[in-house]
């Protein structure tokens, strides 16, 4: 890990504590990589940066930002692959942008939050900024270690525990960020971003760290399908990413397949369900509704669910059509190796080629060469 007096990213003036405005929401013209209100480029962790400064100055004034100026720099040299030891970010789906837009989504999420509830309830500075870092850095577990990781080829293909990774590096990092003191909660509310663990059974002392994880499981679920171009990066490059990580087609037992997305299509032909499952068992229950704090913000608007549910509408619209060219969008890369789209894409080709034999044998079903 590097030190701080290795880092020489130009820090700006301390963002200005005036009342965080409403923003008007401004979605007819959303460009490909910014947030739901058209306002801050996701694909720039200074962007990102800056407006999370704000959202912090505002909700505690006179709090220092310093950790997370910080964190923020060495998150863009992780992803960008000049962090020491590590290869850069690999993969197209969970790449720069996605974290980047869910950090911005989390502090929203905070603010609302501090607003809402009484003193008692409330997070604070101190355990915000180690929300904050934690959602930064939740899918740094895609990205492969130049030694430990030396015989993968993708990050894709840690996607079935790639959340136990980001504890780990959470574990090795915040210690160099001075917040050895945050590990332990840090590298559990990780775990609401993912399956690997049973949220029932993750045990947090303080409610108030049980209220961290609802927030980053809310803001990972709703910045990624509030994406403008969601459904393609779906289509696109979720479907490989899955491929890869062994969730598309899960080699069941020798010679054996069970597939459960055919292509990136059906991935798309079962997202409604998806969010359907999501809805009720994450975003309604498991986190409490959390996703209505960011109302708060925008006067009883939410901008999040209202992109899900625009981008879920057209799904339907294309569906019923199977007008698949009405999916037209073309999002840019924001990956950290040169060779990241040509790797995934070789490596998921790879992986269905060596299926394809078995096609109409009853176990692919309907697996396409």
């Amino acid at each position: 890990m590097s030190s701080a007096a290795d880092r020489r990213w130009q820090k700006p003036a301390h963002a200005s504590s005036t009342t965080y405005k409403n923003k008007k929401l401004m979605t007819q013209d959303r460009r490909n990589d910014y947030d739901v209100t058209n306002t801050v480029q996701v694909s720039s962790s200074i962007a990102v940066r800056d407006a999370v400064s704000e959202i912090f100055a505002t909700t505690f004034p006179g709090a220092s930002f310093d950790k997370l100026w910080l964190a923020f720099y060495d998150f863009e040299r992780l992803f960008s692959g000049q962090f020491p030891g590590y290869l850069g970010c690999d993969t197209t789906y969970h790449d720069r942008q996605h974290s980047l837009d869910m950090t911005l989504a989390y502090a929203r999420l905070i603010a609302g939050y501090e607003r809402s509830v009484g003193p008692a309830e409330r997070l604070g500075a101190h355990r915000a900024q180690m929300a904050i870092v934690t959602s930064l850095f939740h899918d740094s577990g895609y990205i492969r270690h130049e030694v430990r990781d030396k015989e993968f080829k993708n990050g894709a293909e840690f996607t079935l525990y790639h959340v136990s990774r980001s504890a780990d590096f959470l574990r090795r990092y915040l210690p160099e960020l001075g917040m050895s003191q945050d590990v332990a909660v840090a590298s559990m509310i990780v775990h609401f971003t993912g399956y690997e663990l049973d949220l029932d059974k993750i045990e947090l002392d303080d409610p108030r760290d049980a209220i961290c994880g609802h927030l980053i499981g809310t803001a990972d679920l709703v910045a990624q399908m509030a994406d403008r171009c969601y459904l393609e990066k779906c289509r696109d490059r979720l479907y490989k990413e899955f491929v890869v990580g062994g969730i598309a087609i899960e080699n069941a037992s020798p010679g054996e397949y069970m597939v459960r997305y055919e292509s990136g299509i059906d991935l798309l032909k079962k997202t409604p369900a998806f969010y359907q499952a999501a809805t009720k068992d994450r975003l309604q229950k498991k986190f409490n509704r959390a996703y209505r704090y960011v109302e708060v913000l925008y006067e009883g608007q939410n901008p999040y669910i209202d992109a899900i549910r625009a981008n879920l509408n057209h799904l339907v619209r294309v569906l019923k059509t199977e007008n698949w060219q009405l999916l037209r969008r073309e999002p840019p890369y924001f990956v950290g190796t040169d060779d990241a789209v040509e790797t995934m894409d070789s490596v998921a080709d790879r992986m269905l080629a060596s299926i394809s034999p078995h096609v109409g044998d009853g176990t692919t079903d309907g697996l396409p060469a």
